[in-house]
């Protein structure tokens, strides 16, 4: 049976939050942002929210109808702005103003968690890290209610938008935060890009990249 996929409106927004909170609560990465447990429980839907409002605005939040599982997605121009042909999904020089990128990360901060410098720390990062020369489909975050992991409903989340990568020729990108769920994503079609994010005195993050099939290298 296939899973009923639907674009997220601001109607959805609480329930979105909500997924992903329950979904990242013992994430490596969110456990570095926010090291202490109780801590954890009481702020983190914070930046849950944040990122949550961000995609709304910004790009596109796929749910379930069900409304156990969702996926975070942004369409990432080129930095040069046409999409060129030139790259391979590895580092792509500064991806665009860099005083933009860091303005940003201290608003987040600022909403989030104003005393966390890990909160405008991890975005820095992932900022630094995002490859920039070619337009891409970049999956910011995917969460499934603890009660519903194993059931693939991720993979068919991620699919849902890969199909469409497919037909118009976009790669993909994501930053996977544990070694585990990269074997999922290779099930799609990724590959490591041959670089990790450590995170300072944090866990490893791994970014990868996916070029779009076409129909001459479908099986």
């Amino acid at each position: 049976m296939g899973v009923g996929i639907r674009a997220a409106g601001e109607d959805d927004r609480e329930l979105v939050v909500r997924l992903l909170d329950e979904a990242f609560q013992d994430d490596p990465v969110s456990g570095w942002v926010f090291p202490e447990r109780e801590y954890r429980r009481t702020t983190h839907h914070r930046l849950m929210a944040a990122f949550t409002d961000i995609v709304l605005a910004e790009g596109r939040i796929d749910v379930t109808e069900d409304g156990t599982a969702c996926a975070l997605w942004l369409s990432m121009p080129a930095a040069d702005g046409d999409g060129g042909d030139g790259g391979d999904g590895g580092d792509g020089g500064d991806g665009g103003d860099g005083g933009d990128e860091a303005d940003d990360a201290v608003r987040l901060r600022e909403s989030v968690d104003p005393a966390n410098a890990r909160v405008e720390e991890i975005a820095r990062l992932m900022a630094e890290s995002h490859p920039a020369d070619r337009a891409h489909e970049y999956l910011w975050m995917i969460g499934v209610a603890p009660a519903r992991q194993g059931e693939g409903l991720g993979s068919a989340l991620v699919q849902h938008v890969l199909d469409r990568c497919d037909r118009e020729g976009l790669p993909a990108y994501l930053e996977a935060s544990s070694e585990r769920s990269t074997k999922l994503y290779e099930r799609l079609g990724f590959t490591y890009a041959d670089r990790t994010l450590d995170i300072p005195d944090g866990p490893r993050m791994w970014p990868m990249w996916r070029e779009p099939v076409t129909g001459r290298d479908r099986p």
